[in-house]
């Protein structure tokens, strides 16, 4: 079988810290399994504005080929922050380079940054190249709540807004976290007729089989055995501050059931190099729980650390939305680690009934926005059931099988399906 080449542009990656680089790292780990050889261009780590995380840059598979562009800088005076601005031409004339020198089957670009998109159009017209958007994130999104359309974020989707047709418009594919994730391009470009798929962040089981061999340790917080240790990491989805308040309200009311539990949310600060930009704190005081129940780590750390302290609690909390977006590829993450999962999420997120059905742990779920009294109404029998239900709890039970489709090799072999009926489409 011929190897075919596919570009992926990624301006974070390895060793940057961000979420979204691990998108395109477990992908160029599973490609060349399935006859794709990758190819990844960034932005050269100097240009980041990000914590580096040299473990992270340890996981790469050997032999990778990692292509690194210059970007304007940041210091001594910071004129935009997205690299995807700041490395835009860099990016697209060593994209052009690349296409001819190394004969590339595929350009395949993961959003955000979000400008980056516009590169595959580009590439497309002067080269011909197939090429596919990924979104991580969606481009365009309704204005949040308090936000004016003069602000920043307000003029940055009015931008939004006319570059994204013109960056979809010659896609040959276009794929997202979850379906939820690119519907709307779909509908404000009715034109297109490109390939679609769902493909969720894959869990690998190498990442957690490395942290012994490593030799790191929690540091935010310490075992202790007298109290019950939940642990949140990421980031806070926006519309799941209503749920959280029902859980907070709850555990006020009825301190009682709580008193021996803490709560610590890790990388759920406003931004990521934030130390004091706390999201939960203010909520968690409004309530009485700060540093009693509730704790918070704003900043964002490094991936590897974040195994580590899911290693070291006796339970992962995981918090969804109002919207069902909420992927079971998360609920692998934890499942992972070997702990217990209790979960709020929307009952339409696929992943209520993967973590029922493979007995990975408790879930309440609600129907959104007009039922999150249901949450309030049920949590402090939930959270009983849950204790119960750890204390029974081994991850030998756990039906691992059902979660295959959302291991970092599957997802990938999902999207190689996806490229090849993209090119066979166009052929």
């Amino acid at each position: 079988m011929a190897v075919k080449k596919i570009l992926i542009i990624a301006p974070h990656f390895p060793p940057s810290n961000l979420a979204g680089v691990h998108r395109s790292r477990l992908f160029a780990q599973h490609l060349p399994e399935f006859g794709w050889e990758p190819i990844i261009l960034t932005v050269h780590h100097q240009y980041y504005e990000e914590q580096l995380d040299w473990h992270l840059a340890a996981l790469l598979p050997p032999g990778l080929c990692i292509e690194r562009v210059k970007a304007l800088p940041v210091k001594p005076i910071r004129l935009v922050g997205d690299i995807g601005i700041r490395g835009f031409l860099p990016l697209l004339q060593k994209t052009i380079q690349l296409i001819r020198k190394e004969h590339i089957h595929f350009l395949y670009i993961p959003i955000p940054s979000n400008y980056v998109a516009l590169i595959g159009r580009i590439a497309h017209e002067i080269t011909g190249i197939a090429y596919g958007i990924d979104y991580i994130d969606p481009w365009v999104y309704p204005l949040p709540e308090g936000k004016k359309r003069l602000s920043k974020e307000g003029l940055s989707l009015l931008l939004a807004r006319w570059l994204e047709p013109i960056a979809v418009k010659k896609a040959a594919l276009i794929t997202g976290v979850a379906e939820g994730y690119y519907q709307g391009v779909l509908m404000r470009n009715p034109q297109l007729h490109c390939v679609t798929a769902a493909m969720p962040y894959g869990g690998e089981p190498a990442d957690h089989a490395c942290l012994q061999q490593m030799g790191l340790q929690p540091y935010l917080f310490s075992k202790k055995e007298n109290k019950f240790q939940l642990v949140y990491a990421g980031a806070m989805l926006p519309k799941a501050y209503a749920p959280l308040k029902q859980v907070f309200a709850t555990i006020q009311s009825h301190a009682e059931l709580f008193q021996d539990v803490e709560f610590h949310f890790i990388g759920t600060g406003k931004h990521p190099n934030n130390r004091e930009g706390y999201n939960i704190r203010p909520l968690a005081e409004d309530y009485g729980l700060w540093e009693k129940i509730v704790y918070e780590y704003p900043p964002r750390i490094p991936y590897l650390d974040v195994l580590v302290h899911l290693q070291a609690a006796d339970g992962i909390f995981i918090l969804g939305s109002t919207e069902p977006h909420y992927t079971p590829s998360k609920v692998y993450q934890a499942i992972l680690s070997h702990k217990p999962v209790l979960a709020i999420l929307h009952h339409r997120s696929t992943a209520v009934e993967i973590i029922r059905s493979s007995h990975a742990g408790w879930v309440l779920d609600f129907d959104g926005e007009g039922d999150v009294q249901r949450i309030g109404n049920c949590f402090a029998a939930c959270f009983q059931e849950f204790r119960k239900f750890v204390q029974q709890f081994r991850s030998d039970l756990v039906d691992f099988q059902i979660f295959d489709a959302y291991s970092a090799r599957a997802v990938t072999a999902k999207l190689v399906e996806a490229i090849e009926q993209a090119l066979t489409q166009m052929a």
